[in-house]
């Protein structure tokens, strides 16, 4: 293994010093069908499957480069343009043909050196694919690594796509180096090398020598018994293909078995959506009305309870002046009274004075009676007149005494009654702000419920949504609209112009411009996240929350 590194190194730095020396003669521009850099890719491929682990595969045994190189997209993410382009192309079949693909491409963008830079120091990943001795694990990798810096003076205009990459044999021409160290023989260092590709050529002849028999014999034993492995794994493969039609069969008669319940379920589902729209809209209208006729019932208890409280305040007022009214004119009466006893003892002092003077009238002598009694009389009289007076008058004003009594008592009463009516007005406010809480609590329940119903009426359109992908997945997928057939952006609908690109939808299968397609989400059939238009990632994501919720 040391040896064919050696030998490998050797090779490497031929190729690589000569193809730079004859590209710098030719200007540095080099074509596909250039010789030296024909033998330049068939030496990398040389030293990259040098220390390849063996895979089995379905056909045999197997030795890819692909391996590795792919790992490079991962490693650096600029190495995903190349990769990408490299599974684009529709002319390679096996995985050592999209290894000369990448080599080429990588060539020619100049950075084949910093992509196999990058690989080889992760040695962890390349164990996975080379042994431990291998060339890309071992010094010499580093050294060749470093020598692919000098190809970046290098112009590669190369075409990939019409070579036949799978099929081409990859065989050092030593010819070729022998040539060019001849014509050079003075020089000591190109006779060194010319002694080392001497020496490589008598190996590689003793070798070819010691291992054409018995490597032919293990060859045609190995071949035969891949060829009975493969007989056998062709009548497997035949089983498991008839198998596979049976149960292909089986799944598109129950496809068809589903399609049938999906088609019946949707059906069902959107008479139900109907039925519940329907509903909701007669709730709503219900609603509203006895929601008006709430609002209308409490503006019209406000204002009665209002003017209520308005006439209690009057009538409180009333009241108070009433009461104050009533205690003077008991004040006044008890007044009067007082001035009637005072009255009643004058009239007793007066009759006790016409008493005594009638008593000293009956002792004087008779001339004198005479005018004595006509005194008393006129004085009797008077005080009669004047008490008939006074006790007219009192008649009078305890007549109208009455009457004001009789009257406040009628006030009274009727005060009574206003404050009867009062409380009864007050019952019947509570009873009425009671009933109007119970409205408020109805009213509060029903847009509740209407809030429910709104929800359920949401989600059953969700999966109305999520039945019709469904159908539409087993109808065949999405419809993957054709890029001729677009000429405006579905969502914003501008032209598409060498400006405004194309892309496609991988939910729907629409066309979009850039700025409404530019969100990205996992999708069923693409774990990894893919292109999706804006109404597309609207709807997932509020699938996705209620999902979720």
């Amino acid at each position: 293994m040391a040896m064919e590194r050696a030998n490998l190194l050797n090779m490497a730095k031929l190729s690589i010093k000569g193809l730079i020396e004859s590209a710098l003669s030719f200007g540095r521009t080099l074509d596909s069908d250039y010789p030296p850099l024909q033998q330049f890719f068939v030496v990398m491929e040389h030293c990259l499957k040098h220390g390849l682990k063996v895979k089995k595969t379905f056909l045999g045994y197997n030795k890819s480069l692909w391996g590795p190189l792919e790992m490079v997209e991962k490693l650096c993410p600029e190495a995903g343009e190349i990769a990408a382009s490299v599974r684009d192309l529709p002319g390679l079949k096996t995985p050592l043909g999209r290894a000369r693909a990448w080599l080429r491409l990588a060539l020619m963008q100049k950075r084949l050196a910093d992509y196999l830079r990058v690989l080889i120091t992760r040695k962890d990943i390349l164990s996975d694919f080379y042994e431990s001795s291998a060339v890309m694990l071992e010094e010499e990798g580093a050294v060749i690594v470093g020598l692919l810096v000098g190809l970046n003076v290098i112009d590669a205009n190369l075409c990939v796509k019409g070579e036949d990459l799978d099929t081409q044999v990859g065989v050092i021409d030593f010819s070729m180096y022998l040539k060019n160290d001849i014509d050079d023989y003075r020089s000591e260092e190109r006779n060194g090398q010319i002694a080392a590709i001497l020496d490589q050529k008598n190996y590689v002849e003793e070798l070819n020598r010691h291992s054409t028999v018995q490597g032919l014999q293990g060859r045609v034993d190995s071949l035969e018994k891949s060829n009975s492995r493969l007989i056998e794994e062709l009548a497997i493969a035949k089983n498991n293909i008839i198998k596979l039609q049976e149960e292909n069969h089986q799944l598109r008669s129950e496809n068809s078995l589903i399609l049938m319940k999906a088609q019946q379920r949707l059906e069902v589902t959107q008479g139900d959506v109907n039925c519940e729209l329907d509903t909701y809209k007669q709730s709503r209208q219900g609603l509203d009305e006895m929601y008006n006729e709430a609002r209308r019932q409490l503006k019209e208890e406000c204002q009665l309870r209002q003017d209520v409280e308005n006439e209690l305040v009057v009538q409180v007022n009333m009241k108070q002046e009433m009461e104050l009214a009533m205690k003077l004119l008991e004040k006044d009466i008890h007044e009067k009274q007082d001035t009637l006893i005072g009255l009643r003892q004058q009239l007793d002092e007066v009759k006790a004075i016409n008493v005594e003077m009638y008593q000293k009238m009956q002792v004087s002598s008779l001339p004198e009676r005479i005018p004595l009694n006509y005194m008393s009389e006129l004085l009797s009289v008077f005080f009669r007149f004047q008490l008939e007076t006074d006790l007219k008058i009192e008649r009078e004003w305890r007549q109208t005494l009455q009457n004001d009594l009789e009257r406040e008592r009628e006030t009274v009463s009727q005060l009574k009654a206003e404050a009867q009516q009062i409380n009864a007005l007050k019952k019947e406010f509570h009873r009425l702000q009671d009933e109007n809480t119970q409205l408020k609590g109805i009213c509060e329940e029903q847009e509740q419920a209407l809030e429910e119903l709104g929800c359920k009426l949401s989600e059953s359109k969700l999966k109305i949504e999520d039945i019709k992908e469904a159908n539409k997945a087993l109808q065949g997928g999405q419809v993957w609209l054709k890029d001729k057939d677009a000429t405006h952006c579905k969502l914003c609908e501008k032209e598409f112009s060498i400006s405004r690109r194309k892309h496609h939808c991988r939910n729907c299968g629409e066309i979009f411009c850039n700025a409404c397609s530019d969100n990205e989400l996992p999708l069923p059939a693409s774990p990894k996240p893919v292109r999706v238009c804006d109404t597309c990632h609207a709807l997932l994501l509020q699938r996705c929350s209620s999902n979720t919720a």
